[in-house]
């Protein structure tokens, strides 16, 4: 969605003329989402496969056909002249009618190991746009391009901004500062690993920016309660996250490949933790392409109640490591990918 939104922004900054429609899956964060940023989006009643034996998996190929139809009709509505795809459940039926009306075709494959979508769309789409290397192990190599991943410039852009994050988070700007982030659901083994580090971050004097997550907000708050005049902050989400980073001499996240694009390009030392329960373990392909470059360091998510606070005190007690990490990923970012992507995809117009 979020480099969805940020092609999309590109193109309107390119050609502020330029006609955009959005097509997500009903009850998907999309369709609430697209809308606040400025876009009208319509729904399909499109879901994903499951991997387990499951009895929603019944209704998958009556979604598929509904949806496949509906795809029609809007294409025959709003003619496009390009249809870009970002992986999610909406893209697969909507490219596929698109590249069978002969409409030009692109798809943006964000994670090192594509998804189940992006595969079967491949041989259909003009171009590829990804943000790993070696990707011709999956794709057609004279269709990819390497345009890194499109991210939010509100989020990067940290200049001048660390001393507003100290103060919209009331912390001590001269006391270092943790800032831990499992996604806007929460990730369950980060939370207990962090709860159970309270005592730790207090005992050190380490600052703790803490996104709990939806799901674990009431728990982490009542834990965090406690400790909230010793510079533990407990959040359930973080609208302000370019103050969050800011604040950070150092950050816990999951890998996710938009979450690594970000950190990326903001060049603070950085410890992952891949979540477990992502098709094709692709969480952990994406860490390990930047731990492999020196430019990150991992903590398995089996591991981490054990391993994690230990980790965190290693890197905040050496300052060589803490310049390494940065200098290494930094050197990896792609700070123009949404103008690249853009470019590629007004360049299809016939």
């Amino acid at each position: 969605m979020f480099p969805a939104i940020a092609i999309a922004n590109e193109l309107k900054a390119i050609n502020p003329k330029v006609k955009i429609l959005f097509v997500g899956a009903n009850g998907r964060m999309e369709m609430e989402k697209v809308p606040e940023a400025g876009y009208e989006i319509i729904g399909l009643n499109i879901s994903g496969l499951q991997r387990s034996l499951s009895l929603k998996n019944l209704s998958f190929p009556f979604k598929l056909l509904r949806s496949i139809m509906k795809s029609r009709a809007i294409i025959k509505h709003f003619k496009p002249q390009v249809a870009v795809g970002v992986g999610g459940y909406a893209s697969g039926p909507l490219l596929y009618v698109a590249s069978r009306k002969k409409i030009p075709c692109l798809i943006q494959e964000q994670n090192s190991f594509p998804g189940i979508t992006n595969k079967l769309l491949a041989k259909r789409v003009s171009r590829i746009c990804v943000a790993y290397d070696k990707m011709e192990r999956f794709f057609p190599k004279d269709k990819l391009h390497f345009t890194g991943n499109p991210v939010r410039k509100e989020v990067i852009q940290l200049e001048g901004k660390r001393p507003r994050g100290f103060e919209h988070f009331d912390l001590d700007p001269s006391i270092p500062t943790v800032l831990v982030v499992g996604g806007s659901l929460g990730a369950r083994s980060i939370n207990q690993a962090i709860a159970g580090s309270l005592d730790q971050f207090v005992e050190a004097s380490v600052q703790l920016i803490w996104q709990t997550g939806k799901a674990y907000w009431e728990k982490g708050q009542e834990e965090a309660k406690a400790y909230s005049d010793k510079g533990i902050r407990a959040v359930q989400f973080i609208k302000k996250m370019d103050f969050a980073y800011a604040a950070a001499d150092l950050i816990v996240s999951r890998a996710g490949a938009i979450a690594v694009s970000e950190l990326a390009n903001i060049g603070k030392p950085v410890i992952l933790v891949p979540s477990p329960n992502v098709a094709e373990d692709h969480q952990t392909k994406n860490a390990l392409a930047l731990v492999n470059h020196g430019a990150a360091l991992m903590v398995k998510d089996i591991e981490v109640k054990e391993t994690l606070w230990p980790k965190v005190s290693e890197v905040l007690g050496n300052s060589e490591t803490q310049e390494q990490l940065s200098i290494k990923i930094r050197g990896l970012a792609k700070n123009d990918a949404a103008h690249t992507i853009a470019q590629e995809v007004l360049s299809m117009i016939k």
